[in-house]
């Protein structure tokens, strides 16, 4: 008897241990499906479920199919239609079917849109299932995630502060419920600190400023949980991507050192300056030396003396910069850049996906411009958007999911 009542009671005390982290991990799939719709898969890797706890990889190998896909700028429609695209989403579902492909979003996630959360949670959820798969969602740093997590937020919109505000809401709420469980550590106050009023802004702005504030300053849950693990640089196999460009100094400087001071920086260790390679016209996420659409404005002597420098690489994949005429390279297909401007903020462009298939030269560009069908597969002229060398497939999924969306 007393064999039995020891027993239930080590089993109670066990349960009792257990509910404070049962009642914390509802909290918090009650606050993301409340302020974004999605839940997360469950019995994922605590390695990728949880905020990073060290600097990004700078360095993976060659996947069998390696994909890059440009800036989003808050569209969540168009940001759909270029995943599905590339074959690594079912639209229906919006799960990962992209088995052990490596999908490369070079940046830019933020601003110009009203679906940045929605399109920060996506992504992180589909991480979590690429991870699982065998596959891999990478997510860089572009210049529009440095400038909020600095509090600049000249970009935003109206909505999407609005979209903020939002969250914040649910995530106080969330916080007052686990403040109510003994056993879960008292949450700290995400406005501790940010000021109520902002002077020159319109009054009606000012509570979605406090919650963008508070969600994406350097070291902010939005900022630990969606930001913290993305890379300035990064090299895939033989491919180099970022957002802006990479110069010879950034080389000399370090690819590791880079990401590890990104990294101190983000998680608010490295003060609130900026770190110098983040900041003016050269920064690797500002730089626009290579992405000139005309090849002859592009500095191809530069680029080779970059490439030389880093062991294997063979080419450059960087956003950043528009390209009207849609995913090109110059400079023998060592600079390829994949911003289409899709996102209806910026640029309104058709959805356009890079793939690699292994070590190869063979660069596709995957499209839903019925144009292209015409007259990019055959470009013969240098003139004809700079696309020679680099093949190209129209999707009639993509054109389809266009008709649906339009």
């Amino acid at each position: 008897m007393e064999e039995d009542s020891s027993s239930s009671s080590s089993s109670s005390s066990n349960l009792c241990k257990q509910v404070p982290l049962d009642v914390s991990s509802f909290v918090d799939a009650f606050v993301d499906f409340s302020a974004t719709g999605l839940f997360f898969p469950q019995n994922s890797n605590p390695k990728t479920s949880s905020p990073p706890t060290s600097p990004p990889q700078t360095r993976h190998p060659s996947p069998p199919r390696l994909l890059a896909i440009g800036d989003l700028h808050g569209d969540l429609d168009k940001t759909l239609q270029a995943l599905s695209l590339s074959g690594i989403i079912d639209a229906r579902s919006l799960r990962w079917t992209g088995g052990d492909a490596v999908a490369v979003q070079l940046g830019d996630v933020l601003d110009r849109g009203s679906d940045e959360l929605k399109l920060l949670y996506l992504l992180h959820r589909l991480k979590l299932e690429a991870e699982r798969s065998g596959g891999a969602l990478l997510t860089l740093l572009g210049n529009h995630e440095v400038m909020n997590v600095d509090r600049n937020f000249r970009y935003v919109t109206p909505s999407a502060l609005r979209e903020f505000q939002i969250w914040a809401d649910w995530f106080q709420l969330g916080n007052s419920m686990k403040s109510l469980c003994q056993g879960i550590e008292t949450p700290e106050d995400i406005f501790r600190g940010i000021p109520r009023k902002f002077p020159g802004i319109r009054e009606e702005f000012h509570a979605g400023f406090r919650a963008r504030i508070a969600a994406l300053r350097p070291n902010g849950p939005i900022t630990k949980r969606f930001l913290s693990g993305n890379p300035a640089v990064l090299v895939v196999g033989d491919s180099i991507f970022v957002h802006g460009g990479l110069l010879p100094e950034h080389v000399d400087y370090g690819l590791d050192k880079i990401n590890e001071e990104v990294w101190d920086w983000i998680n608010g260790m490295g003060g609130r300056l900026l770190p110098a390679f983040l900041t003016g016209p050269n920064a690797v996420v500002w730089a626009r030396r290579f992405s000139q659409e005309q090849e002859k404005k592009c500095d191809c002597s530069t680029l080779e003396h970059v490439l030389a420098t880093i062991p294997g690489a063979r080419r450059m994949i960087m956003g950043h910069t528009i390209q009207m005429a849609g995913i090109n390279g110059v400079c023998s297909n060592q600079a390829i850049r994949v911003d289409v401007g899709m996102s209806r903020g910026c640029g309104d462009g058709l959805p356009e996906v890079l793939e690699i298939v292994g070590n190869s030269d063979g660069l596709r560009v995957l499209t839903s411009n019925p144009v292209y069908k015409r007259d990019r597969f055959n470009a013969k002229s240098k003139e004809a958007g700079e696309k020679v060398g680099l093949g190209m497939l129209v999707s009639d999924h993509g054109l389809k999911q266009l008709e649906v969306n339009a």
